[in-house]
């Protein structure tokens, strides 16, 4: 589910953020999982529309400019060649549809909203984030592709903390992201989240123990 761009964190940047996690976490018993995806979806339908744009708007030119390249009228030659200019319209849509930017312009926000959602309830299962004892797990993940951050908590969290205040933790990791700082956005998105559980989730007195490693998870 590459998009052509490996995801590169420096062993500093991955340090950074394991130490960020393991300073959250000692303030509350919940589990907070860093994860970076280069996309969540697939989106083949993008290629096909963008193919198919690029052709009708070529198939538009050539048949409003006619005058400009059939001046003697029709032949059988001129339909075969505006065929052949069709399929090759297309065949380029099809490539520039694999380019994220283009991704991003023929699909839908509430399309790329659900495959983020769906990526990262499979990747809280896959990656045992619900197994905690207590279900207080949680995963912040930021999808490249769809320029989205999705922030899943366990239903131990869910009726502690209101949306309102999981969205301030996004908008923290956001503003980062936009300075093109992924792991500055993961790093203040878990400080954000270390704050916000140490108040409605703290670390018990009888001991924290960590069920979950304190590393950032990444998958191009």
């Amino acid at each position: 589910m590459a998009i052509g761009k490996v995801i590169e964190l420096s062993q500093e940047d991955r340090q950074r953020i394991s130490e960020a996690v393991r300073a959250a976490e000692r303030k509350t018993s919940a589990e907070i999982i860093p994860m970076l995806v280069a996309r969540s979806g697939l989106y083949r339908e993008a290629r096909y529309r963008t193919g198919l744009a690029l052709a009708l708007v070529l198939l538009t030119i050539l048949l409003t400019g006619e005058a400009l390249w059939l001046p003697w009228g029709w032949h059988a030659a001129n339909a075969a060649w505006l065929i052949l200019a069709m399929l090759a319209a297309y065949g380029i849509g099809i490539w520039l549809g694999t380019f994220g930017s283009v991704i991003r312009t023929v699909t839908s926000i509430d399309r790329q909203r659900h495959k983020v959602k769906l990526r990262a309830e499979r990747a809280f299962a896959q990656h045992g984030i619900a197994q905690t004892s207590e279900r207080t797990g949680i995963l912040l993940m930021v999808s490249l592709l769809e320029r989205q951050v999705y922030l899943l908590p366990d239903r131990g969290l869910t009726s502690q903390v209101t949306t309102a205040q999981w969205d301030e933790v996004v908008k923290t990791v956001v503003e980062k992201l936009k300075e093109q700082d992924i792991a500055g956005g993961l790093c203040a998105g878990i400080e954000r989240c270390g704050i916000l559980l140490a108040q409605v989730s703290p670390a018990t007195s009888g001991g924290n123990p960590n069920e979950l490693p304190d590393i950032v998870i990444d998958e191009s």
